[in-house]
């Protein structure tokens, strides 16, 4: 979702086709802001999936990359940013590394992640099922 310190703005969530700038927020936290409202942080589930007009831009470096999942990272470490992108190859950077002095990065939100929706009935069916598949025990 947002880190901790962007509690203090206000926020909504992503959706689907969502249009968002990477921007720094008076905390100093890099984050998504609802490009009609830069002060409104827009926040990620983990596993949502974005992609960028152009190559993403770090501090420090210029990246081929155009496609991320949104992760957390460090969730044991209080205090500490955790927001984080994550690419096809397995680079990691975090939302603090991405520049935003220049110009804006713009990215749209492409897909949510899937969250799995059991009926409680459909539980009670498969702990049944689980039970008829234990094997019986042997009678000596």
């Amino acid at each position: 979702m947002c880190d901790f310190s962007l509690e203090a703005f206000r926020s909504r969530p992503a959706k689907v086709g969502d249009r968002l700038a990477i921007r720094q927020f008076a905390t100093g936290t890099t984050g998504f802001a609802d490009p009609d409202d830069l002060n409104c942080a827009v926040c990620l589930k983990p596993g949502t999936e974005i992609a960028f007009d152009a190559p993403l831009r770090t501090i420090v470096e210029q990246t081929n990359y155009t496609v991320a999942k949104f992760i957390q990272v460090d969730l044991d470490r209080r205090q500490t940013h955790h927001d984080a992108l994550e690419f096809a190859d397995g680079e990691v950077f975090k939302l603090q590394a991405l520049t935003h002095y220049t110009t804006i990065q713009w990215a749209t939100v492409l897909q949510m992640p899937v969250e799995p929706k059991v009926e409680p009935k459909s539980l009670a069916l498969l702990e049944v099922l689980d039970r008829e598949s234990e094997p019986v025990p042997e009678v000596a």
